[in-house]
């Protein structure tokens, strides 16, 4: 019988062949598109999120311009959604609305979108679970179990959940829709958990705007802490008692 032969490769290049095989295998493995770099960035997703933390929004209503539409348009690119001229039944996760003040004749533009409600009511009204809220306060829609009943859009007082109505091609991979399932802002959760902002934020920032600010309202130290103790702010629909994580100053 021929013995065995001996493995002569010094042990830190086998280690160093093991790994970049196992690399190759995973890259195979990936969907089309997706970079062995984006599960790297997306480590964060898998550690749990935190109470201590809570995400909110502040809209400077007295910095958004009338015909801008910025983080409409950012919005739409980052989930994939696409107008097909039925103001009533697309998708939006979140809209440009027009306020006036019948006391003083006032005008202000403003977007609206899901509230992130500490007492959600989507969530409350919701018979299988899909309408849910993370620890960290942001406001939910797990597609797999959604049933498409829509009572969670017949209770948000912001109208800021949409039914999806039509077929859906050239989804984008982070931002998973579903016909015949309810969908709305969500922070852009899965730019969150990056450490990056949501995309209307970014994208109003970087047209120097600064009618956005995000972060958490759970830290006193951080810049929305810090600009919600600066300005007047106020909730739509205060009276609800909801406690929402977006916030308005201007109005």
């Amino acid at each position: 019988m021929k013995s065995a032969t001996p493995n002569t490769r010094p042990d830190g290049e086998r280690r160093k062949f093991l790994e970049r095989a196992g690399a190759a295998a995973m890259l195979l493995s990936l969907a089309p598109g997706v970079r062995l770099v984006e599960l790297v960035l997306a480590r964060a997703e898998d550690q749990p999120v935190s109470a201590q933390m809570r995400w909110g929004l502040l809209v400077d209503a007295t910095k958004c311009s009338e015909g801008c539409t910025d983080c409409v348009d950012a919005c739409n690119d980052e989930h994939g959604l696409t107008g097909l001229g039925r103001p009533e039944t697309d998708a939006q996760y979140i809209r440009k609305v027009g306020l006036r003040d019948k006391t003083t004749g006032k005008t202000h533009s403003l977007p609206v979108l899901c509230q992130h409600c500490e007492t959600a009511p989507c969530v409350d009204v919701c018979p299988t679970g899909a309408s849910f809220r993370r620890a960290d306060g942001i406001v939910l829609v797990d597609k797999h179990i959604c049933i498409g009943c829509r009572y969670c859009m017949m209770a948000c007082p912001f109208k800021a959940r949409s039914f999806i109505h039509e077929d859906l091609t050239d989804q984008v991979p982070e931002s998973p829709r579903g016909k015949g399932t309810v969908e709305g802002c969500n922070f852009c959760v899965h730019r969150v958990d990056r450490d990056r902002e949501p995309a209307c934020v970014e994208a109003c920032t970087e047209a120097r705007h600064g009618a956005l600010v995000f972060g958490d309202m759970g830290n006193a130290n951080s810049a929305l802490s810090q600009k919600l103790r600066e300005l007047t702010n106020r909730q739509i629909r205060s009276d609800l008692g909801l406690n929402t994580g977006v916030r308005y100053h201007g109005i």
